[in-house]
C-alpha cells in the first residue's frame, strides 16, 4: 500500500496502490505439440526480476472474449500476482466474511482528496482521519478473513487444490486501496514459500504438500495501509523485507524449515520524518562482484551481503517507496517516485559499491553512480527495461522511455485521456510495451525511438496484479478472474 503522520504532513503523500473456484471451460483449441515443457515465472515480475519474453507466440489481442484460453473465477480479494512452476498456475487471496463496505476509486488521489475536502469544513484533525478511516481503512475488528494459496493448472484451468494459510482476524488494517493479500509467493522450482506481512512465512510443495510455517510479529504500518512486500529467495533463505513504524527490519529464514537465520534492523528514515513503511520488495542482485540483497526503504536505499551485513546505502529516494529494484545489463536500477516529494528518482548503480553512495545536491553520476535522475521515477509501478530502454509508466497515465546506459529521455507522452491510473507493472515481448490500467485495459505499444500506441485490449474489470509469462501464454489476474491469454 501507499506507497500516521502529524497533521501538517497529513496531506501532501498521495495514496499509494499496491500494491498482488469454478472450473475453467476452455475456449481455444490447443496448438497441436504445444504442450511441452513451459518454462517456469517464480515470484513477482518473473525471473531476475524482469517481466520480458523472446517467445515470438506470445499474444498481442484479447478480450473477455479473444484469444482466452480459459478463464476462472477466484475467491476472495488478493492483489498478488500469479507465478509458475511445474505447469501449475499459484495464487493467494484473502477471503473475508462480510462484504467490506471500503471501496477503492480509481487513481491514487481519492482518498486525499475526500481528506482535503473535509479539512476546509474546518474540521479538528482528529474528525478527518476518523472519517477518512470510516470510508476507506478496513480494521481486523470489522473482518475475518480465510487466507489461501490455490493452484490450477496452467493448460487447462482447473483447479488442482487450495490450502488455507490462515483462518481468523487479519494482523492490521488496509486502505481499500490495497488487499489483505497482495504479497506475491516466490518458488524455487521445488517449493513454494507464501508470505502475509505481519503474519506469517509458509512453505509447500508443489503438489501443495505442507513443509512449514513461520508466524510473524504484527508491526504498525503507517496509516494502517496494509502489507505489500513480497519474498525473495538466495539459495538458501528466503528473505523478508518488513519496514514498518516500530521496528523496521529485513531478516532471511531458513528455506528448509522456516528458522531466522539472521535480522538486521533499518534505519533509512531521517529522525524528523513520521514514515517507517515500504511497500517494496528485496531484490538479490547475482552480479560480477557478488551477491547483493538490495532493499528500499523510505528515502534510502540499502545494500547487504546474503547474511546481512550492510555494504552501502544511497538516500535522496522518495519517502514512500513501492516500487522493486531490478537489474539489466550488470547495472543496478532503483526507483521511487511519490508526486511532491523532492526526490523522485530513478538511479543506475555499478556493481562493487561500498559505503554513503548519497550524491551531492545537483550531482546525476559518480564513480559508482552511472546516472541519476532526481525526477523521473515512477510512484507505483516498476519500469520494464527492453532493448536498451526502461520504458515507464506513471500511475496518472504516462509513458516515457530512457536510454538505460545514459539515462537521456527519449520522450513522455500520455497514453490516452480515457487512461489515468496505472498500478499493474508494465511488461514486454515481440517488440511490443504493455501497460496494464486499473480499469482492466492494456495498452500496446512499438518498442521504438518514439511514441507509437499500436492498440489496447480490454478485460473489463480492475488490474492490479503484474502478469506473468509462460512459453505462449499471458496469465492474467483481474479481481475476481484468472484468464490464460493464447492465441490459436
Amino acid at each position: 500500500m501507499p506507497e500516521g503522520t502529524s497533521p501538517q504532513c497529513w496531506l501532501k503523500p498521495t495514496l499509494s496502490a499496491l500494491l498482488t473456484l469454478a472450473l475453467g471451460a476452455p475456449l481455444l483449441q490447443t496448438p497441436a505439440g504445444a504442450e511441452s515443457s513451459d518454462p517456469s515465472w517464480p515470484g513477482f515480475r518473473g525471473p531476475n526480476g524482469i517481466p520480458v519474453s523472446d517467445n515470438e507466440r506470445l499474444p498481442l489481442h484479447w478480450s473477455t472474449t479473444t484469444n482466452v484460453e480459459w478463464q476462472v473465477d477466484v475467491p476472495g480479494l488478493g492483489w498478488s500476482s500469479p507465478i509458475i512452476a511445474e505447469s501449475k498456475v499459484f495464487v493467494v487471496t484473502a477471503v473475508s466474511s462480510v462484504a467490506s463496505t471500503k471501496k477503492a476509486e480509481l487513481g491514487t488521489d481519492f482518498s486525499n482528496d475526500y481528506i482535503a475536502e473535509l479539512r476546509e469544513e474546518g474540521l479538528p484533525i482528529e474528525e478527518v482521519i476518523d472519517r477518512h478511516n470510516d470510508r476507506y481503512v478496513e480494521f481486523p475488528d470489522e473482518t475475518e478473513l480465510e487466507y489461501l494459496l490455490i493452484a490450477f493448472s496452467l493448460h487447462k484451468g482447473r483447479e488442482l487444490w487450495r490450502r488455507t494459510l490462515y483462518s481468523g482476524r487479519p494482523p492490521g488494517g488496509r486502505h481499500a486501496k490495497n488487499s489483505f493479500a497482495s504479497e506475491t509467493p516466490v518458488t524455487d522450482g521445488e517449493t513454494i514459500f507464501v508470505h502475509i506481512g505481519n503474519l506469517g512465512l509458509w512453505a509447500f510443495s508443489l503438489d501443495g504438500e505442507p513443509q512449514w510455517r513461520k508466524s510473524l510479529d504484527a508491526f504498525d504500518v503507517y496509516m494502517s495501509f496494509g502489507t505489500g512486500g513480497s519474498p525473495a529467495l538466495t539459495d538458501n533463505y528466503v528473505v523478508l523485507l518488513n519496514d514498518n513504524q516500530e521496528h523496521p527490519f529485513i531478516a532471511a529464514y531458513s528455506k528448509d524449515d522456516g528458522r531466522e537465520v539472521w535480522r538486521s534492523a533499518r534505519q533509512t528514515v531521517p529522525a524528523s520524518k513520521p514514515i517507517r513503511t515500504s511497500w517494496s520488495s528485496p531484490y538479490v542482485w547475482e552480479n560480477e562482484e557478488r551477491t547483493e540483497i538490495v532493499a528500499l526503504g523510505p528515502f534510502t536505499v540499502v545494500s547487504y551481503d546474503t547474511e546481512g551485513r550492510e555494504l552501502w546505502r544511497m538516500s535522496n529516494h522518495s519517502g514512500l517507496p513501492v516500487p522493486t529494484p531490478f537489474a539489466y545489463d550488470g547495472n543496478l536500477f532503483v526507483i521511487s517516485g511519490v508526486l511532491g516529494d523532492r526526490y523522485r528518482p530513478i538511479t543506475s548503480i555499478r556493481p562493487g559499491a561500498t559505503g554513503d553512495l548519497t550524491l551531492e545536491e545537483g550531482a546525476t553520476a559518480s564513480d559508482v553512480v552511472n546516472w541519476y535522475d532526481k525526477a523521473a521515477g515512477p510512484y507505483i509501478p516498476t519500469p520494464v527495461p527492453y532493448r536498451g530502454s526502461l520504458w515507464v509508466v506513471y500511475d496518472k497515465g504516462s509513458l516515457a522511455r530512457y536510454d538505460a546506459a545514459t539515462g537521456e529521455r527519449a520522450f513522455r507522452a500520455r497514453i490516452e485521456e480515457s487512461a489515468g491510473a496505472f498500478s499493474a507493472s508494465p511488461w514486454a515481448y515481440r517488440g511490443k510495451v504493455f501497460a496494464a490500467d486499473e480499469e482492466g485495459t492494456t495498452f500496446v505499444f512499438a518498442a521504438g525511438d518514439g511514441f507509437e500506441p499500436l492498440h489496447s485490449n480490454p478485460l473489463d474489470e480492475r488490474i492490479m496484479a503484474t502478469p506473468a509469462m509462460v512459453g505462449d501464454r499471458l496469465i492474467i489476474r483481474t479481481q475476481s478472474k484468472l484468464y490464460s491469454i493464447r492465441e490459436p
